[in-house]
C-alpha cells in the first residue's frame, strides 16, 4: 500500500456499521482512515441480507432510543447525502394480543415523550390496513405511519460515497489475520497482504467480531450470531397488497411486507449459528407457513420466489457494544447491533466516531454502550 501503510484509524469490516463510521470520521475530519473488508463487495453478509425497516417501537429503551435517533437522519437526511431517499415511509404496523403486554405500553409511552407519530389501533382499524388478517389473532396494534422501509443500497454507497470523497480509504479483498499491540496500545492490524499502522482499530466485523477480539484478547464479551430468514413469494390473486404496511407479530413470530409486487415473509428466526455464510432451513420456512395459515390464511403461498438467510449478532444484553476495550486501548468495539444494526447506523455511527475523534459523545449515554458495562462489579 505504499505511503498509505499507516493510517490514524483502521475499520475491520465494511457492512453498515463500518460504512457509517468512516462517513461520521470523515466529517469531523479524521481522514487518515482505512476501511477493510475480507469480501470483495461491501456489505456483503448481514447487511445486504436484511428486511432493512425502520421500526421505531422496541421493547428494549436503549434500542429504542437509538432507533429514533436513527430515524430522524433517515426521514432526513443532510443535504446532498443521498442521491435517492434511503426511507419509504410506507408505515409499520405492530400487532399485539391481550393483552398489551406492559413492555410495549412502556415503549408506546417513551415514543410518545420523544415526539414519535403513532396511532393505537382497535382491530377494525388493524384489519382496514389489512383485512386478510384474522381478527381472532389481533386484539390491537400500534402503527407508526413515518416509519417503513430503508433503501440499504442507496444508504450505504453514500456512506461509502461521501467517505471516499473525504478522503477514506476502502480496501476490499483483505482479512485481517492479526493486530499489533505495541506499549499495551493497538499499533496496527496484520492482513493477508501485510502490515498496516494505526493507533486505532475498530471491530466493526459483524458476525465476525467475537473472532477479531480475540485476536488480541480484548475484553470476553459473548457475541452470539444467529441466524435470520427472510423468504419473497407472489401475493393472492385480486387483493392490492402494495399499500399494506409492514406487519409485524411477535405472538406469531412473523413479519411480511409487500416487496417488489409481492411479498416478503421472515419467521423471525434467531437459531445460533458460528460465524458463516448461512443457508435458509426448510423446515422454518415450512413452519413459519404453518403460523402464517393461522394469522392470514389467504397469504399462504403456492411457491415461493425467493429464499436467503444472514446472521444478526447479539450482545448479552441485546445492545449495541461502542467504544474502547477496558482492556486493550486502541481497540474500538462497533458490534452486536443485532437486527437493528441498518436504522441505526446514523446514530451509532456519530457516537462511534464522537468517541474516536473527542473521546466523549453529547448524543448519547455512552455508558449504555460501553464494553465496560458487562464487567462492573
Amino acid at each position: 500500500m505504499g505511503d498509505r501503510s499507516s493510517f490514524e484509524v483502521v475499520i475491520v469490516g465494511a457492512g453498515i456499521a463500518g460504512a457509517s463510521l468512516a462517513h461520521f470520521l470523515a466529517e469531523r475530519g479524521l481522514t487518515k482512515v482505512l476501511l477493510l473488508e475480507r469480501e470483495t463487495q461491501p456489505g456483503y453478509h448481514a447487511t445486504g441480507r436484511s428486511a432493512a425497516s425502520l421500526v421505531e417501537l422496541d421493547p428494549n429503551l436503549t434500542v429504542q432510543a437509538l432507533k429514533v435517533l436513527g430515524g430522524r437522519f433517515l426521514r432526513n437526511p443532510p443535504e446532498g447525502f443521498c442521491e435517492n431517499p434511503v426511507l419509504r415511509q410506507s408505515a409499520i404496523m405492530v400487532l399485539f394480543r391481550e393483552p398489551m403486554p406492559q413492555v410495549i405500553r412502556n415503549s408506546v409511552a417513551n415514543l410518545e415523550q420523544l415526539g414519535v407519530r403513532l396511532e393505537l389501533l382497535s382491530v377494525a382499524a388493524a384489519l382496514a390496513q389489512v383485512p386478510e388478517l384474522s381478527a381472532d389473532r389481533v386484539s390491537g396494534a400500534v402503527l407508526l405511519p413515518d416509519d417503513g422501509r430503508i433503501d440499504v443500497h442507496e444508504l450505504l454507497s453514500s456512506y461509502l460515497r461521501h467517505a471516499r470523497k473525504r478522503g477514506v480509504t476502502i480496501w476490499l479483498g483483505a482479512e485481517v489475520r492479526g493486530i499489533r499491540i505495541d506499549r499495551g496500545r493497538c499499533s496496527g492490524v496484520i492482513t493477508d497482504e501485510g502490515e498496516i499502522g494505526a493507533r486505532w482499530v475498530v471491530d466493526a466485523a459483524g458476525a465476525w467480531a467475537g473472532n477479531v477480539a480475540n485476536l488480541i484478547g480484548a475484553a470476553p464479551i459473548k457475541l452470539e450470531p444467529r441466524r435470520r430468514t427472510i423468504i419473497t413469494f407472489v401475493g393472492p390473486d385480486g387483493i392490492d397488497i402494495s399499500r399494506w404496511p409492514f406487519v409485524i407479530s411477535d405472538a406469531d413470530h412473523l413479519y411480511f411486507a409487500p416487496e417488489s409486487g409481492g411479498l416478503l415473509l421472515s419467521p423471525m428466526d434467531e437459531v445460533p449459528f458460528e460465524p458463516c455464510d448461512p443457508r435458509p432451513d426448510d423446515l422454518i420456512i415450512a413452519q413459519a407457513m404453518q403460523r402464517l395459515a393461522a394469522l392470514a390464511p389467504r397469504l399462504v403461498p403456492r411457491s415461493i420466489q425467493r429464499k436467503w438467510a444472514g446472521l444478526r449478532t447479539f450482545s448479552p444484553d441485546g445492545v449495541a457494544v461502542v467504544g474502547e476495550d477496558p482492556m486493550v486501548k486502541g481497540f474500538f468495539w462497533l458490534a452486536g447491533q443485532a437486527g437493528y444494526g441498518i436504522e441505526t447506523s446514523p446514530a451509532i455511527g456519530q457516537i462511534a466516531a464522537d468517541l474516536i475523534v473527542q473521546g466523549k459523545t453529547d448524543l448519547f449515554d455512552q455508558a449504555a454502550l460501553a464494553s465496560s458495562r458487562f464487567f462492573k462489579s
